[in-house]
């Protein structure tokens, strides 16, 4: 079986390098997804209460047969429910629906810098940390202000930040602002989001060379620049596929081609957390 490298927070705990996501995956499809993603080896299985899966989630969870402290789950808050007090409701009514008593890592899932709440968000999490309810925290599409402010408020730095992340939109800053504060970078919608970038010569290229396809390339890319990565499809042929890019050995030069196809913000697919208000 492919073997999926752990990455070491600054808790003393760990993450699976690479994940199974379920962003866009119908409740009633996800149990079956993710019961295959469990088959082909995945350990590490990415929600959010936003994606409205969780229950599918919880149930294929329940039926894999896999002990519970072999699989790395996360899931997310969201925006609605920022506050303090309904932060700590939130999860509570998520861990219902996933039928769990704890997730390993929990994110709040947008700053959101204008509705002003994600500090005592930060402190909820920080709390149900404290209480066993989520193993590890972190964040996901938060601007750096925001990052830094959470941490200044409260001294707990994030052990993760979870942002958008591909070929064509590289986040240097953040990842460097990650890397000073030993926060691992989670990238979500890898293979960007009809950029190009699974048609872009350079992947193709690089692609025929090793006998594999152009999502693999792009996967072996984000793990071999010590990401932690994302991947999501419903094709079981994809979804072991994309498990299978973890053997894949990219060489320093092709990873440095990759690195070149950086457009800065130009790239961005998604919007942009500073702004963001949904």
């Amino acid at each position: 079986m492919t073997d999926v490298r752990t990455l070491p927070f600054h808790d003393g705990r760990s993450i699976p390098q690479l994940g199974y996501g379920v962003w866009q995956v119908e409740d009633d499809v996800a149990e079956d997804v993710v019961g295959q993603a469990l088959k082909a080896g995945y350990r590490h299985i990415d929600t959010a209460t936003v994606y409205g899966n969780e229950k599918g989630v919880g149930k294929a969870i329940a039926a894999s047969g896999v002990p519970r402290e072999d699989l790395f789950v996360t899931t997310k808050l969201w925006n609605s429910d920022q506050g303090y007090e309904s932060a700590l409701e939130a999860m509570d009514a998520s861990l219902e629906r996933l039928g769990l008593d704890y997730v390993d890592l929990y994110l709040i899932h947008w700053a959101v810098p204008s509705k002003g709440k994600y500090v005592d968000s930060w402190k909820a999490l920080i709390e149900l940390q404290k209480q066993g309810k989520a193993k590890s925290i972190g964040v996901s599409n938060f601007p750096k202000e925001q990052l830094q402010e959470i941490i200044d408020a409260t001294g707990v730095v994030p052990v993760i930040h979870q942002i958008e992340l591909h070929p064509y939109f590289q986040q240097r800053e953040l990842r460097g602002i990650g890397e000073t504060r030993h926060i691992l970078t989670e990238s979500w919608s890898p293979l960007g989001q009809g950029g190009g970038e699974l048609e872009d010569p350079v992947i193709t290229g690089i692609a025929e060379k090793h006998g594999v396809d152009a999502g693999q390339v792009i996967l072996a890319w984000h793990l071999a620049k010590g990401l932690v990565v994302l991947t999501k499809s419903e094709t079981p042929e994809r979804i072991v596929s994309n498990f299978e890019a973890a053997s894949l050995q990219l060489t320093d030069e092709e990873i440095a081609q990759i690195d070149a196809l950086d457009k800065g913000e130009d790239g961005r697919a998604a919007a942009d957390p500073a702004t963001a208000d949904f």
